[in-house]
């Protein structure tokens, strides 16, 4: 308030000694001498106070530095030349300077000045904020924040503020619309969408409703429809969500994240053949994703159909043979088949088929391989199940000369592999 009253006491002893020492009929001669005066004076003290303020700042000296921000502004020094002293740097450092001092109330009254003739600045208006928060004006800050939204529209920064500043007094309808404008410019952000799902909790509205109506009014949004089979997908409604997910291939055809989730959800109504399609439309769009035809030979493994979940396990192992991600799919397709027909006792093509699985498990675990593997218990069993010297000893000659053994039986008559004769088989 000094400040303020320094600057009117200056004023009005320039308008009374116009008054007095004038005749009315020179009122604009003695204007035009009196402000080329006081340019006179700022010509000489703004400059020189200037410099003061910002050595005072730079030393930390916070009462000396609010003392000559208050001779600036009284003479309004960003008036006489604003490239010189700029009105922004004025009132910005001058705030900081009773934020320092632990006057936030002195720094307020400071930055709505500014703001007077700095309405659309952000940073003093971000300042002003700043000063509400530490004095406790809740509704102030949050009023700033809402103003520094519709200024800076896409900064997230703010936004993420301001949506902080909502959930803290309970205002979760108002959350709920920051956090949506915040997703549609950043729609994998994880944070935003974590906040999104407890903001639709606290409001006491069911969650899969707002999605819902959100992607109805909005069919064309491939991100709200992703969001809304995600969201019914999370309730098990997986049969709800596999029509959305449809329409949003036929407007996309592209999407590759659309697929996979029409994958997913199909798998998980036991729609096998539909999830298996779905995947092979994935690898279309992206033919050298080993992770895909994994998933495809998952899918037909766990329909019982070992001749594609093998052919799409080679596709793997050739796409990608330095991970062993594709050599241990392999052995794992060979496993499945072999648990599910081997015989008791054992046949000769039980124990092949089992030792084509051991010998992938182990070409993939020298690779790095960690996924699903029976190595160390076929090994453990070997004599009991895999085919080995003995077996190969009891083989026909036309067999041992050509060094390799394929499965004869109709059980196996999607393994299209010999198995190759080891050294010191005879």
């Amino acid at each position: 308030m000094k400040m303020e009253y320094n600057k009117l006491t200056f004023l009005s002893a320039v308008m009374l000694t116009i008054m007095m020492c004038v005749p009315p009929a020179d009122t604009g001669a003695t204007a035009a001498k009196d402000k080329k005066r006081l340019d006179s004076l700022r010509n000489v003290r703004c400059p020189r106070l200037m410099s003061s303020a910002a050595e005072y700042y730079r030393n930390r000296d916070w009462k000396q530095t609010v003392k000559i921000y208050e001779e600036i502004t009284t003479l309004d020094c960003d008036e006489w030349n604003p490239n010189f002293a700029p009105p922004q740097e004025i009132y910005q450092y001058y705030a900081i300077a009773y934020e320092q001092m632990g006057k936030f109330d002195s720094s307020e009254f400071v930055l709505l000045d500014g703001l007077q003739k700095l309405p659309d600045n952000i940073e003093l208006r971000k300042r002003l904020a700043y000063s509400y928060k530490r004095q406790g004006k809740n509704d102030q800050e949050i009023i700033e924040y809402e103003r520094l939204v519709e200024m800076a529209p896409e900064d997230l920064t703010v936004m993420n503020e301001l949506s902080k500043l909502y959930k803290e007094n309970d205002r979760y309808d108002d959350q709920i619309f920051v956090l949506e404008k915040i997703l549609s410019l950043d729609e994998g952000n994880e944070i935003a969408q974590s906040e999104l799902a407890m903001a639709f909790e606290n409001s006491g509205k069911d969650p899969l409703d707002v999605y819902r109506k959100r992607y109805e009014n909005n069919p064309n949004n491939l991100s709200y429809g992703i969001d809304y089979a995600d969201r019914l997908s999370q309730v098990d409604q997986y049969e709800n969500a596999i029509p959305v997910l449809q329409k949003l291939i036929e407007q996309d055809p592209s999407s590759k994240l659309a697929y996979r989730k029409l994958a997913e959800a199909s798998k998980a109504t036991d729609d096998l053949e539909k999830a298996a399609k779905a995947y092979e439309e994935l690898f279309k769009i992206d033919p050298r994703d080993i992770r895909i035809a994994i998933s495809i030979s998952d899918v037909y493994l766990e329909n019982d159909d070992y001749r594609l979940a093998l052919k799409w396990a080679d596709k793997a192992s050739n796409l990608d043979d330095k991970t062993g991600d594709g050599l241990g799919q392999k052995g794992k397709v060979y496993y499945y088949g072999w648990d599910n027909f081997r015989q008791n006792p054992f046949t000769n093509d039980d124990r092949l088929i089992a030792k084509l699985a051991y010998d992938y498990f182990v070409k993939a675990e020298k690779k790095g391989y960690r996924g699903f593997s029976k190595s160390a218990w076929l090994k453990e069993n070997e004599k009991d199940i895999l085919y080995g010297k003995a077996q190969w000893f009891m083989a026909e000659d036309k067999v041992k000369r050509s060094r390799s053994i394929s499965a004869t039986t109709s059980d196996y008559n999607w393994v299209t592999e010999s198995l190759k004769a080891e050294d010191g088989w005879k």
